[in-house]
């Protein structure tokens, strides 16, 4: 099964290349990259971009995301969307579901859809022995 970055990962690549965008973690690496006599701006976590592009990038990473999300669910349904996130986040072992409720804030999936599934996921576990 796929993961929601395998949806995004492409398109992403694709806005930062058109907006100018890429990841600098020191100075060093902001030089090699960086254009003379173009302004950016940091847009968190390293990502730097040109300045006039970056309200633009800012809205299509936010398409971008939708997009991936829309895709994961039709591709996978939400019941399986859910076991996954159950299992990547070991709620077997932690015996809380949480971390799932928050990985899956932004997609159409309530809590009371995860709460539910929780007992076939967690039966699914001792019948297979994943703690």
């Amino acid at each position: 099964m796929k993961y929601l970055n395998d949806y995004m990962d492409e398109a992403q690549t694709d806005a930062f290349n058109k907006a100018g965008a890429f990841f600098a973690f020191g100075q060093k690496q902001y030089n090699e990259k960086a254009k003379k006599g173009v302004a950016y701006v940091s847009m968190g976590a390293g990502l730097v971009c040109m300045k006039d592009q970056s309200d633009w990038l800012l809205k299509e990473l936010d398409v971008i995301y939708t997009n991936a999300i829309d895709l994961d669910i039709k591709e996978n349904g939400k019941k399986a969307i859910i076991h996954r996130e159950f299992a990547n986040h070991e709620c077997q072992i932690t015996m809380d579901i949480t971390a799932c409720v928050e990985k899956l804030e932004y997609y159409p999936i309530t809590k009371d859809e995860i709460r539910a599934e929780w007992k076939e996921y967690f039966e699914k576990c001792c019948d297979n022995d994943w703690f």
